[in-house]
């Protein structure tokens, strides 16, 4: 699994001109599910989000977790982080988990999430969605399940 994790001040998710999503301060996470990943997969990213320290206490910028804050959790399913444009211009996504699995992952992952953290709301997996944030920092952080976590 990948997860491109953003500090946002707000953030919300819209499908088809309706928000269906929206947090205030707190991290907007883009999932991306790899063919091969597994329930440990889902588990170290989950496990990593809820305990990295990207918010500021004091003065120090990078010292309290979204849980030590009380801030919120977007998540958004974006099979585009396993694109590859090796070869030639147009990306292939033969990386990405197909749909038909991964919809079940990732819903999996969100109700994980939820569990580990109330606090969390979740995009529509497989829609066209607009995503709209203000990034605090600006602060992006990428995650991958195969590196150590």
């Amino acid at each position: 699994m990948r997860a491109v994790i953003q500090r946002v001040d707000n953030a919300s998710v819209s499908v088809d001109d309706k928000q269906i999503a929206s947090i205030q301060k707190g991290l907007l996470i883009l999932v991306g599910i790899h063919a091969d990943d597994t329930p440990a997969d889902r588990e170290k990213i989950i496990s990593k989000l809820l305990k990295l320290r990207l918010f500021p206490d004091g003065n120090k910028e990078f010292d309290k977790s979204v849980v030590d804050t009380n801030n919120q959790l977007l998540l958004v399913s974006q099979f585009t982080l396993f694109a590859d444009c090796h070869k030639g211009n147009r990306p292939s996504f033969s990386d990405a988990m197909p749909p038909k699995q991964a919809v079940e992952f990732y819903e999996t992952f969100v109700s994980e999430c939820i569990s580990a953290y109330p606090k969390t709301e979740s995009g529509q997996f497989g829609a066209l969605m607009k995503i709209s944030l203000v990034n605090n920092g600006p602060i992006t952080i990428i995650l991958d399940s195969r590196e150590h976590l």
